[in-house]
């Protein structure tokens, strides 16, 4: 039953709605109350309205900017709104942008489309079919009774999100922050799942409640995506961003930054992020019940009616350790060779991640369960099932962060703001390259804030007779912020892609983050330059 099928007085199958739940989901595919039904009403009509509307206005004001830069702002602008306010679904108004910006000849076709190609595209379809996989063969429900077996987290909903977020920071400080979220998150819906049976079995919500609504799930998925891109800062092959930064930095000042001294520098910072983070999503996603009683004698049961692994299982846990491995493998070679090594940069190369993933996914249809009849673990109608909408929409969102760089919009930006600001001590260009970093991944990938930022900060520091290496050095970690929005990190996306974060509870607790996280970097990251560095900041 999915939850088109759901009617007042139905018993929900917690499942089938996990299974088919969907990044975009019209009024009448969920259960409002009357207060939120004519909010959303309201936010989706006059998103309608006012897209085109700012679209035309800021594309008639007379700015001094170039044609195809004004454009873009214009159209990037209305697609923003688009964003926020869901009058059409989120990928399809990330489509409508990229259709605008080719028919106003901001961009040929085959240039503007090129960053479908991109390898994060296919991290996120390899991933997307494995954990289908996972979830349909039962592994990710396994893993999920496991961790809720533990004493210590199990009976309580916040210490379950807060050891998944542990767990997603510290893998993603060594493994892409993609490949963490994708591995974790068949296994945090398992854990969902369990904890939305549990609420039915006791009668703690209606018969017919909305699994995919529950304020418990908001805190699990966006602590799984926030707390992979704090984990990504503790080391410099912890997320592209790092690298990009440092690399910037090691060319304009001289200074290399080893990847102990990194460590170093970054651990207190993401501590406190972590407790931050954790407030945060706690305080504004407060799980309907702070303890789940009676959950070891229920995971008992289940444990036990799930019975040994099936063929099936092995199989789908071959196929993800294979690729977890894999994942793993450029991290493990970094950490013995050195990132400067010519074996690094070869098997970085070689065992991309996207590439990796769509291979992993691809043995799931090699792997038989059952030869004499020709069964294999997955087939191609449950991977037709997967979220196609949150590829597509990622996917614009990598094309206008391209074009934020290709066509200099963001360097001017900077530049302009940095001049009308009249920025002249370490501190106003430290807060002004945070802030300026998390704005623009807030609408483009990490990656490409951090290649756009650090290359402005540097010379306004070089021009006001500071050292860039902290405003630099800052850049480079709030470019891994940017939590507001889906299209601002993979791992927001595939969040999203879940079907339990509604948009508006992104914006809000993303909002909260960007914010402290920019007061952390701003007044910790000198400090440990400092302690760790010595006089080079």
């Amino acid at each position: 039953m999915t939850a088109t099928e759901r009617t007042q007085g139905q018993r929900t199958d917690v499942d089938a709605a996990f299974r088919g739940s969907a990044t975009y989901r019209s009024l009448g595919e969920q259960k409002l109350s009357p207060a939120e039904e004519r909010f959303e009403k309201g936010r989706r009509t006059v998103g309608l309205f006012l897209a085109p509307v700012v679209t035309i206005v800021f594309a008639l004001i007379p700015f001094d900017l170039p044609r195809d830069q004004h454009l873009l702002a214009a159209v990037l602008l209305g697609v923003i709104v688009l964003w926020i306010t869901e009058p059409v679904p989120i990928p399809i108004g990330g489509l409508i942008g990229v259709g605008a910006i080719v028919v106003l000849g901001v961009v040929p076709a085959d240039d503007a489309l090129a960053p479908f190609g991109s390898t994060t595209v296919f991290t996120f379809i390899g991933a997307f079919i494995l954990a289908a996989a996972m979830l349909k063969h039962g592994v990710a429900r396994r893993f999920a009774m496991f961790i809720l077996s533990l004493k210590w987290v199990g009976a309580s909903t916040a210490r379950v999100v807060i050891a998944f977020g542990f767990i997603t920071a510290v893998l993603s400080a060594f493994v892409s922050n993609t490949a963490t979220v994708a591995m974790l998150l068949p296994t945090a819906i398992g854990i969902l799942s369990v904890i939305a049976k549990l609420l039915q079995d006791k009668e703690l919500v209606k018969p017919d409640f909305d699994p995919l609504r529950l304020r418990v799930g908001v805190a699990l998925m966006l602590m799984l995506a926030y707390g992979a891109g704090v984990g990504g800062l503790l080391t410099p092959v912890g997320s592209p961003p790092n690298l990009i930064g440092r690399g910037l930095i090691e060319e304009a000042t001289g200074e290399r930054i080893g990847f102990l001294d990194w460590m170093l520098m970054a651990l207190p910072i993401c501590a406190l992020m972590f407790v931050a983070l954790t407030v945060i999503l706690l305080l504004l996603n407060k799980p309907e019940i702070r303890r789940i009683e009676g959950v070891h004698e229920y995971v008992q049961k289940e444990r036990a009616e799930i019975g040994a692994f099936s063929g099936a299982e092995r199989n789908t846990l071959i196929a993800f350790g294979i690729t977890v491995a894999l994942w793993i493998f450029p991290g493990i070679i970094a950490l013995t060779a050195g990132t400067e090594s010519d074996l690094y940069a070869t098997i970085s190369d070689r065992l991309d991640e996207g590439i990796v993933a769509v291979l992993g996914a691809s043995l799931l249809f090699l792997l038989p369960t059952d030869w004499k009849s020709r069964e294999f673990t997955l087939n191609w109608s449950d991977a037709a099932k997967i979220d196609w909408g949150t590829i597509l929409l990622f996917g614009t969102g990598i094309i206008f962060g391209s074009l934020l760089a290709s066509t200099g919009l963001a360097e001017r930006i900077g530049q302009a703001s940095a001049d009308s600001l009249g920025l002249t001590s370490t501190l106003a260009i430290t807060v002004f390259a945070v802030i300026l970093a998390i704005i623009i991944s807030e609408t483009t990938s990490n990656t490409a804030s951090a290649a756009v930022v650090v290359p402005i900060i540097i010379p306004v520091a070089m021009a006001a007779g500071i050292n860039p290496f902290v405003p630099a050095l800052a850049a480079t970690f709030a470019a891994s912020f940017g939590f507001m929005l889906p299209v601002s990190t993979p791992q927001n996306a595939i969040a999203y892609g879940s079907g339990v974060v509604p948009i508006t509870k992104m914006i809000r607790s993303g909002f909260s983050f960007d914010i402290l996280g920019a007061i952390l970097i701003v007044i910790l990251l000198p400090v440990m330059v400092d302690l760790v560095l010595g006089s080079v900041g």
